[in-house]
C-alpha cells in the first residue's frame, strides 16, 4: 500500500476539501452502494507506468476464497447492480473462476478488468470461455490506438500483444453487435495530460483499430491518471508532479465533483478491508467516520450512509469531463 505524500511533497494548490466547500459541498456523502468493486489481487503479468497500484510479477497479495465468499454474499445484496473485479491481473487469482460462476447466478452486471495479454498465455487462455460462458462485461486497458504510443506506456512490443488478444476475444464473439458478450477498451493519457474528449477518441479508437487490424469493441472509457502508485512514482521522479496537481486543480469541474463514482461504489481490497473507491484503496486511505471497514463487519445501512473519505488525489476523477471506472462523467 502507498501511503500519502509528506507535506514537503505537497504542491501548493487548493485543499480538496475546500474546493468542495467552494463549490457548495460540504461534504461527500454515500447515496447508495449499487458498484461492489472487487479488488481480488495485485499479481500482474505487467509493470505499466501509469498503473495507480502499483501492480506486478512481484506481487504474491491475492484475496482468498473465504473472503471471496463474504463478498459474494454481500454481492447478493438488493442495492448492488453491479459487480465489477479489478486487479492486479485478476485472472491470477486461482479462485477466481469459482467467484465468477457464483457471481452470475445473481444475474447482475459483472465487470472484470483485464490487460487481456495475461490471455495468450496457455496457463490463462481458458478465461476467454469462463467470460463467454458467465456473460462477463470485458474492461480491456489499451492506453493508445497507436502502437508507438502504447507501446512507450506498457513497454515495446505490447501494442501487439494487445491486438493478438482483442482479436481472439473478438473471434469468441466479444464486441461483435447482437452477442451479448460487451468489450470495452479503456484509454489512460501517456504523461502528465488530461484526456482528450470521450466522444472524439471513441470514434478514433474505432475507425482506426478497425481499418487497421479488424478489430470491434463497444465502448471506450477515457480514465484521467490518479497521482498515486506508480504514476505518483513517475511524477515525482520526472519532477512533474506539482504541476500535475495544478493541472488537474484548474481544471476542476463542480459537476463531476457531484457524481463522483465514491458516491455509488465501495472498494473491498485483497485483504477485505473497504475502501471509498480503488484509488484510497491504493493510498491505504480504509471508509471512515464510524463506518465498518473490512467485509467481516460488512452493514449495508451504515455504509450506504457514511461520508467520504477525500484527500488532494481526488481532484483527478473532479477534473474536465470528471473521471471514474465507466469513463468520464459528462461527456463532451
Amino acid at each position: 500500500m502507498q501511503l500519502l505524500s509528506r507535506a514537503d511533497d505537497m504542491p501548493e494548490i487548493t485543499p480538496f476539501k475546500e474546493k468542495l466547500r467552494h463549490s457548495g459541498i460540504s461534504l461527500l456523502k454515500s447515496r447508495n452502494i449499487e458498484v461492489l468493486q472487487i479488488n481480488v489481487g495485485l499479481r500482474c503479468n505487467l509493470l505499466c507506468k501509469h498503473c495507480h497500484a502499483s501492480a506486478g510479477p512481484h506481487h504474491t497479495e491475492t484475496m482468498s476464497l473465504p473472503t471471496l465468499e463474504k463478498c459474494l454474499v454481500i454481492a447478493s445484496g438488493p442495492s448492488i447492480t453491479t459487480v465489477d473485479i479489478t486487479g492486479g491481473a485478476p485472472e491470477m487469482n486461482e479462485n477466481l473462476e469459482w467467484f465468477l460462476t457464483g457471481a452470475a447466478n445473481l444475474k447482475k452486471r459483472l465487470i472484470v478488468r483485464t490487460n487481456a495479454v495475461l490471455l495468450l498465455e496457455d496457463a490463462f487462455s481458458h478465461h476467454i470461455d469462463l467470460y463467454a460462458r458467465t456473460g462477463v462485461e470485458l474492461a480491456v486497458s489499451l492506453p493508445d490506438a497507436k502502437k508507438e504510443k502504447c507501446d512507450r506506456q506498457r513497454g515495446p512490443g505490447s501494442f501487439d500483444t494487445i491486438v493478438r488478444a482483442l482479436k481472439l476475444l473478438n473471434a469468441r464473439g466479444y464486441g461483435a453487435e447482437g452477442s451479448g458478450l460487451i468489450l470495452d477498451l479503456v484509454h489512460n493519457p501517456i504523461g502528465a495530460f488530461l484526456p482528450g474528449s470521450q466522444d472524439a477518441l471513441e470514434k478514433e479508437y474505432k475507425t482506426r483499430l478497425a481499418a487497421e487490424h479488424g478489430i470491434c469493441f463497444n465502448r471506450l472509457f477515457c480514465l484521467t491518471n490518479n497521482p498515486s502508485g506508480r504514476f505518483r512514482d513517475y511524477l515525482l521522479k520526472s519532477e512533474n508532479y506539482g504541476e500535475y496537481m495544478r493541472l488537474l486543480e484548474r481544471a476542476y469541474n463542480s459537476d463531476a465533483a457531484k457524481n463522483v463514482m465514491c458516491r455509488t461504489m465501495l472498494s473491498v481490497g485483497w485483504d477485505g478491508a473497504l475502501y471509498d473507491c480503488d484509488f484510497n484503496q491504493m493510498l491505504g486511505l480504509k471508509v471512515d467516520h464510524g463506518a465498518p471497514r473490512h467485509v467481516d463487519q460488512f452493514d449495508t445501512e451504515i455504509l450506504q450512509q457514511r461520508e467520504i473519505v477525500i484527500d488532494n488525489h481526488c481532484y483527478a476523477c473532479t477534473a474536465g469531463q470528471g473521471s471514474s471506472c465507466q469513463g468520464a462523467v459528462r461527456n463532451g
